[in-house]
């Protein structure tokens, strides 16, 4: 086989997802039925109002390749991404992928991304910029933010990946303890682009993806974040003491 038997894991933040959460399920499970290893950790805090948290606890429950975890600390979706991260790194996986819930990111690309880590890459970031990724079904905005975010860090922070800001991806264990014991700033979307950041000097592929789903709107809040973590990592950038990780 091309990947770690029994030693990759999944980490997927989830947030009110109990419409999608049956086919997201479903298609998670094929996946790793067809793989015949992996484990899954839904990473749940007090984000979700509905039933999200019983339905993950009930698939735990049920299902031993399935872990839920309650992170009630969370403040943001970049606390739940590196609760998720820690989660995985402390039980010992040593392929950790990153995946959104709500039916944005496909399951059945989860093998792309293994075998791109297997074959001597440290970091799998998916892409919907490149030969053979899309985004389909994104509302105009979100779409323009997405390109225009990715310009600016080209422009800004030197990075010349063609997509700065997809939720997807995957790294080996060590850079996953890296990732963790570095200073992050951000706290909304730009996390994926600090990431990217931070890691523009390891080896890294882009992997296709496809994007299907709509996305929650970007607040005006996490847009000042953004701008503001951009800030620093650019003037950094330019006083050549740029971090890396």
């Amino acid at each position: 086989m091309f990947f770690y038997e029994n030693n990759w894991a999944l980490v997927v933040p989830m947030a009110n997802e109990e419409p999608d959460f049956p086919p997201l399920l479903a298609a998670v499970t094929e996946v790793l039925d067809k793989l015949k290893c992996g484990t899954v950790y839904f990473i749940v805090d007090h984000v979700s109002k509905d039933a999200t948290l019983q339905l993950c606890q009930e698939t735990a429950a049920n299902d031993s390749r399935f872990v839920t975890v309650w992170a009630p600390e969370n403040r943001n979706i970049a606390d739940a991404y590196l609760r998720g991260l820690r989660e995985a790194l402390e039980h010992g996986h040593r392929l950790i992928i990153e995946m959104d819930a709500g039916l944005s990111h496909d399951p059945n690309a989860i093998p792309m991304f293994l075998r791109v880590l297997n074959e001597g890459n440290e970091c799998a970031l998916g892409s919907r910029y490149i030969n053979g990724g899309s985004n389909v079904g994104s509302p105009l905005k979100r779409r323009f933010i997405s390109r225009f975010g990715t310009i600016l860090a080209h422009l800004f922070l030197g990075v010349g990946l063609h997509d700065m800001t997809s939720g997807y991806q995957g790294y080996h264990a060590d850079i996953v303890k890296k990732i963790l014991e570095a200073e992050i700033h951000s706290t909304a979307h730009f996390y994926q682009t600090e990431l990217r950041y931070l890691l523009r000097n390891r080896r890294i592929m882009e992997v296709p993806i496809h994007y299907r789903a709509p996305s929650p709107r970007v607040s005006q809040k996490a847009i000042v974040n953004s701008l503001k973590v951009l800030a620093i990592y650019a003037y950094k950038r330019f006083t050549l003491s740029a971090p890396d990780i």
